[in-house]
């Protein structure tokens, strides 16, 4: 493994995506976020089938911060029930891989 990891998570503006990606960063929990174009979501909340423009963001940090980051993506977010996965990265680079850790110790 490669000692850092991925989380994805969607957001319901480009705004929240940015603020949350700034303060990641900031707090030293991410090294980077690349906030996506907008994309359509469809999904079942509370019985209903519902579809709302959101915005999409992979932040990359280490595998030693992942769990604080998750927990700051939770306690920041504006949804109810956020989604915010990790997504294993096996390999990289090794000089990406170190700039990573570096950033977020």
């Amino acid at each position: 493994m490669s000692g850092i990891v991925s989380i994805y998570a969607t957001f319901g503006s480009a705004d929240e995506a940015r603020r949350i990606a700034r303060t990641l960063i900031e707090e030293g929990l991410a090294a980077c976020a690349n906030i996506l174009a907008p994309c359509h979501s469809i999904y079942r909340w509370q019985g209903a089938i519902e579809e709302a423009a959101e915005h999409a963001a992979i932040f990359k940090t280490s595998a030693a911060a992942a769990e604080r980051a998750l927990a700051r993506i939770a306690e920041l977010h504006s949804y109810d029930v956020p989604a915010a996965v990790l997504w294993p990265i096996e390999r990289a680079l090794p000089a990406y891989a170190e700039w990573v850790t570096g950033e977020t110790g």
